[in-house]
């Protein structure tokens, strides 16, 4: 079967740069019709004309996961456009300014870095679920970090991003046993050079979006519930 009727879709939040881009990118490669999801306007729309150009069908979808209205409404404008949704990514996340130390973060640092990385995903999850129940294959992948693993313990880095990840993977777990036809898995890219990860990094975006990229389109269906790197379960 061909044409765009038939062309497996795919949402990737926070598309507009970094792995999240390189995601997007990536699985428009792979026939995918894909959805850059930005909260930025301009800096989406860019991101979709460019990766466009090489391969694919692109769209742009305004999308702040950490705003409940911005959410409803690019599920219904996802709507218009697509009758079902087959693979989301939930890779929006920010590190806050003054996120230093557990004992001197404040509250609102705390409460702002959990509502994007944290609450942004299962908020996104929860509008899409009605689309992505339309899928013969539904997945959906929270890009986490190894920062957010129990095991082993924390190393005081970014304190609140680490427990919004550790949270986040909770989330995964929970979403799994709620949605048992679903893929929903955690992945953690590793240290990736982007803006977040900046220019000391171990890993290229093409490096830190592999796993992501192989749970969207290749990795088993009943994979799911799991944490993951490099295309391998790890402890959480």
């Amino acid at each position: 079967m061909s044409g765009i009727k038939h062309m497996k879709t795919a949402l990737v939040t926070g598309a507009n740069k970094g792995i999240g881009r390189e995601v997007a990118r990536q699985l428009a490669v792979k026939g995918f019709h894909v959805f850059v999801g930005a909260r930025n306007p301009e800096a989406g729309l860019k991101a979709a004309d460019d990766i466009a150009k090489e391969s694919g069908k692109v769209t742009f979808l305004k999308i702040d996961v950490a705003d409940n209205s911005s959410v409803a409404a690019a599920a219904s404008e996802f709507s218009k456009i697509s009758d079902r949704l087959d693979v989301l990514v939930n890779n929006a996340g920010i590190i806050v300014d003054g996120d230093d130390a557990i004992l001197k973060i404040t509250d609102e640092v705390l409460r702002k870095t959990l509502e994007t990385n944290t609450l942004g995903a299962l908020r996104v999850t929860r509008a899409f679920v009605p689309l992505l129940a339309k899928s013969k294959g539904p997945r959906v992948i929270n890009v986490s970090s190894g920062g957010g693993q129990l095991t082993g313990g924390a190393d005081a880095w970014s304190p609140a991003y680490c427990i919004s990840k550790t949270a986040l993977n909770g989330i995964t777990s929970q979403l799994a046993a709620a949605l048992p036809k679903f893929a929903i898995n955690s992945v953690c890219p590793g240290w990736v050079r982007t803006d977040m990860g900046g220019r000391g990094a171990t890993r290229s975006v093409e490096e830190g979006a592999d796993t992501v990229v192989w749970l969207a389109s290749d990795a088993p269906q009943e994979l799911t519930g799991k944490f993951l790197r490099d295309r391998k379960e790890i402890p959480w």
